[in-house]
């Protein structure tokens, strides 16, 4: 028989956060048309909230179940910095997407993670974030005609300047 495992150093709250969030996206799906049918807009999103909410309570249960202990710290072995900073990163690119535009925060958000896990200089974390961002932006912006943010470069002047040369 096999030991009963050792809860994780925040895996109650987490669970505890799914389990909420659960709830509130089944009561948003129930504002979307209610109990009215089977057949009525909000039926399958209800019922794909109800089947999350209640997995959510069995995990749990299961959950409480585990005792606690194995010699884990949430700082070291489920969030730790590199993780945290991550996050902090993907937040903030999604923040400044729409006032800066594409070109700029993403040339940012690739100079400072590159910066920070690679631990190279700034010449080469620069060269290779502005190198990354340019081939993206020729592949899905001029070869693809995909639109981006555009922000404070007049992104469009540019493209129309591109094409017109060919």
């Amino acid at each position: 028989m096999e030991p009963t495992p050792k809860r994780r150093p925040g895996e109650l709250v987490f669970n505890i956060a799914v389990m909420l969030a659960s709830f509130g996206l089944l009561y948003s799906a129930y504002g979307i048309s209610g109990f009215e049918a089977l057949s009525a807009p909000g039926a399958v999103p209800m019922a794909t909230t109800a089947i999350m909410a209640v997995c959510a309570i069995i995990i749990l249960v299961q959950t409480l179940r585990k005792g606690t202990g194995g010699g884990q710290t949430v700082a070291a072995d489920i969030l730790p910095l590199i993780v945290i900073v991550t996050i902090a990163m993907i937040a903030a690119y999604a923040v400044l997407l729409r006032p800066l535009g594409f070109l700029p925060t993403s040339v940012l958000f690739l100079l400072v993670m590159i910066r920070f896990l690679s631990r190279r200089g700034w010449g080469f974390c620069l060269v290779v974030s502005v190198g990354t961002v340019f081939v993206i932006w020729i592949i899905f912006r001029l070869i693809f005609a995909v639109l981006m943010p555009q922000g404070i470069i007049p992104e469009g002047r540019i493209v129309s300047a591109i094409t017109s040369l060919f």
